[in-house]
């Protein structure tokens, strides 16, 4: 059976400020990832590597600017229960006075796969707010052990 997670935050900002974290590759990994490829265009490639040891990898599916991003997503690394491209993440934005409400849906994850995917999206979406607000959320290092890689953009 699958299923989705679903997670909403305010971020003290306009809803043109936080798409540009979503679609370009140097603001990507200010707070999610150390390499980013990204095509924000229908069926553009989608790829972040995370924690700089997960590569995840999809394509998007739809991009409507400042309002509204959709990508396919699983992780690219052979036998992964979620492979690249078979879950859809969609974001949207919507402006609540000088904010944005920012609500993320991650659709056809596996059961046992909602809490893990629910945890790492709290914990990124919590990094954006600190970038956006300023502050250094240091480096995406969630499964790395002491030795941090190089930060990385493709674009």
């Amino acid at each position: 059976m699958t299923t989705e997670a679903v997670h909403e935050i305010t971020i003290g900002a306009p809803p043109s400020t936080v798409f540009e974290y979503l679609v370009n590759p140097q603001k990507m990994i200010e707070w999610m990832g150390t390499e980013a490829s990204l095509q924000p265009e229908t069926g553009g490639e989608y790829r972040v590597l995370c924690g700089g040891v997960n590569p995840s990898a999809g394509e998007f599916v739809e991009v409507v600017a400042n309002e509204r991003v959709v990508f396919t997503f699983g992780w690219d690394v052979p036998d992964h229960p979620i492979p690249a491209g078979s879950t859809q993440v969609e974001i949207t934005l919507r402006p609540i006075g000088e904010s944005t409400l920012l609500r993320l849906v991650h659709r056809g994850l596996p059961d046992d796969a909602i809490g893990d995917h629910l945890r790492g999206w709290e914990y990124y979406l919590a990094r954006l707010v600190q970038v956006n607000d300023g502050v250094d959320p240091g480096p995406d290092s969630p499964h790395l052990g002491a030795q941090e890689p190089d930060t990385k953009v493709t674009t």
